[in-house]
């Protein structure tokens, strides 16, 4: 399998040609509605702007990080991260350009029946998926590739592909906490004021957040998920190319180290082939198994070409089974996820009925299911472990960390189907929200709420994958976090009564819960200043509700731009700051200690507020629905506090921390000969 790598590049530029035909299909679709062409230029050029600045922003820091690893290490590891970076921005700027332009093409089709909707708006996520995942592909087998041509030894090829790892977790980082503060302190203001003060229905055009409500959800949950799912899917691959440098020698080094971008390969053809699967069947208006048509051919498919992957690359079953644990893990996470989000089940139903006694129920039984919506999918996530370690260790390699390793590339399977997904969502919630104020039928409302409503559950499925994978990934740098210091000449004894491992533990537990601190601090104070705006407005500018006068949208689109620039630096610096202090400080082993705490407190709490942030999301909208006294209901009342509780859980700090996660793991990685070092004198 000498040119393996090359079918690693070979299926990337694939994938990214697929998009382009994608591409090219949603924009054959002509939009005659001139208002719906208005509105979904004012998304588009919000989004754009916002983009561009944050852009600006993030240059900054990442030029400041490039010249320290080149002076501080090494070049070559500064322009991994350099390209990591890069090809991290425009993973997200990809997905937003197209999911702003299929958005109206999915509210004009809605006229046609749910069918076209349905086709246009996955095929705009799908543009997203493979983007992604081409993308990610590519960077890692292209920059392996060109690291070889170059001459650089094997055995040093690993330890640079960290840097585009920590490339692309720096710009994820960023991208999803300035994007969650901006959609959601958008999504707030209009909430709270519009819906619940004024008294107007979602997506209203007299309301002044409106158009920066529809903005964050590209900025949020497309450009923001984005970069992060372009990062989980690149130093997942990665974390098992440096585990396999680390503890195969030889032949099976490099056997180890290729087959995981194989395994790539073979998936993003299975994420193509599945897409042909998504369709309704004749009569049929179950979105989500549609969905889950392509979803369940992809991994049917992916189970199949990894059998003869497997065969050729390491011909031991054992390893092979190890990939299905994986693929499990993804199905039985989206089914949990599902339980705790869709409207069809009844978690949701329970949030929904404690409304009617107002929004301290809501709060308190939507906390309870969060909390309580972490047991299942942890206990999947131990099971994997458990499997793939007994795999791993009891095949022909004897390493059960390379059979996690080889579980969590597995997950990755289903990645281009899952982001597709999950892109899905916020091109059908901004096709609700120009259709809405485009003032379209009451039927073509109907079909635009009925792909919103699934897509909300298909958004909280995905984090719940992307926080599988992650803990999956995490676990796997933790071994070659240690494996390093091994190699270095430092074997680390990691002993929970050694005060400095436990110190380790104790501020590792902490920093999720500080960073989420933040990031919903930041949502908040940047929702008071645009429900201040908006209720300015109402007062001020007179035939705002008569619709005689037109909102200032810009002004609410600015103040939440301003916000989420400002604030989104504090939680980037605690995350880049606070592995370092405690490596060069306290020293490895606490600094393994961290590793370990930020782990097992990171999944805990982003399960926990990525699930109960979507189940508060679709309790409001199973009232709207007609349940509990439907729309401005006491109880829809209480329902909107409640999301706006959730808002800044699921789309702004929960999913944020995975981003946490891998970056305090690669910079460990990466400075860990420095410590080495230090330790050696």
């Amino acid at each position: 399998m000498q040119y393996a790598v090359w079918y690693a590049l070979i299926a990337s530029v694939i994938a990214l040609i697929a998009a382009g035909i994608y591409v090219y299909l949603i924009m054959k679709v002509k939009v005659t509605d001139e208002k719906m062409n208005a509105i979904s230029l004012a998304i588009r050029e919000g989004a754009q702007a916002y983009l561009w600045r944050q852009t600006k922003t993030i240059a900054v820091f990442t030029v400041i990080v490039f010249l320290l690893l080149g002076f501080t290490l090494q070049w070559l590891l500064a322009v991994g991260f350099l390209v990591g970076a890069v090809l991290s921005l425009a993973a997200g700027y990809i997905g937003m350009t197209v999911c702003s332009r299929t958005n109206v093409r999915t509210a004009f089709l809605a006229r046609e029946g749910m069918n076209p909707a349905l086709t246009i708006a996955f095929r705009g996520g799908l543009v997203t998926g493979l983007g992604i995942v081409g993308l990610a592909l590519f960077g890692v087998s292209g920059f392996y590739l060109a690291l070889q041509f170059m001459g650089v030894a094997m055995k040093n090829i690993p330890t640079i592909l960290i840097g585009l790892g920590f490339g692309a977790s720096l710009i994820s980082l960023f991208a999803r906490v300035g994007g969650g503060i901006f959609t959601k302190a958008a999504d707030v203001g209009a909430d709270l004021v519009g819906k619940v003060e004024q008294g107007l229905p979602e997506d209203d055009e007299r309301n002044p957040a409106v158009i920066a409500d529809n903005v964050g959800d590209n900025v949020g949950d497309v450009m923001g998920m984005g970069a992060d799912l372009f990062e989980t899917y690149a130093v997942t691959l990665i974390a098992a190319i440096v585990l396999a440098a680390a503890i195969f020698k030889g032949n099976l080094a490099q056997v180890g180290i290729e087959y995981p971008l194989v395994l790539g390969a073979v998936a993003i053809v299975a994420s193509i082939l599945g897409s042909f699967f998504v369709r309704l069947s004749a009569g049929s208006k179950n979105i989500m198994g549609a969905l889950y048509k392509g979803l369940i051919a992809t991994s049917v498919f992916s189970i199949i070409a990894f059998y003869f992957v497997t065969q050729a690359m390491i011909g031991d079953m054992k390893i092979f089974y190890a990939t299905l644990v994986g693929i499990a893990l993804t199905i039985l996470m989206n089914v949990i996820t599902e339980y705790y989000t869709s409207t069809k089940y009844k978690p949701v139903q329970d949030i929904a009925a404690a409304s009617e006694t107002g929004a301290g129920t809501n709060v308190i039984i939507g906390i309870a299911y969060g909390l309580r919506s972490t047991f299942l999918p942890i206990m999947a996530i131990v099971g994997a472990i458990i499997l793939a370690f007994w795999l791993g260790e009891h095949s022909s390699l004897h390493s059960g960390v390379f059979g996690i390793a080889v579980a969590a590339v597995a997950m990755l399977s289903t990645t281009g189907m899952v982001i597709a997904m999950d892109a899905y969502g916020p091109i059908t919630d901004n096709a609700g929200g120009i259709a809405e104020m485009s003032a379209q039928s009451e039927s073509v409302r109907e079909i635009t709420d009925a792909l919103d409503a699934v897509g909300n559950t298909t958004k909280a499925v995905t984090k719940g994958y992307a926080i599988g994978s992650a803990a999956l990934a995490a676990l796997v740098l933790f071994q070659a976090y240690s494996e390093e210091f091994t190699k270095l000449g430092h074997k680390l004894m990691l002993k929970i009564d050694d005060p400095l491992v436990l110190v380790g533990l104790f501020i590792g537990a902490l920093l999720p819960a500080l960073f989420s601190s933040y990031c919903m601090q930041a949502v908040g104070r940047a929702a008071h200043k645009v429900v201040e705006e908006v209720r300015r407005q109402f007062r001020e500018i007179p035939g705002i509700m008569e619709r005689k006068t037109k909102p200032e949208y810009g002004t609410c689109v600015d103040i939440v731009t301003k916000a989420a620039l400002y604030e989104m630096i504090a939680p980037g610096l605690l995350a880049v700051l606070a592995p370092l202090a405690v490596g060069f400080i306290l020293g490895a082993e606490a600094l393994a200690g961290l590793l370990a705490g930020v782990i097992v407190s990171g999944l805990v709490i982003a399960i926990s507020m990525c699930t109960g942030g979507g189940a508060w999301d679709n309790a409001k909208k199973y009232i709207e629905q007609g349940n509990f006294g439907g729309k401005g209901s006491n109880a829809h009342k209480a329902a909107i506090v409640g999301d706006t509780v959730g808002d800044p859980y699921k789309d702004t700090a929960g999913p944020a921390i995975n981003a946490l996660i891998k970056v305090i793991n690669t910079i460990s990685l990466i400075i860990a000969p420095l410590i080495a070092a230090l330790l050696m004198k």
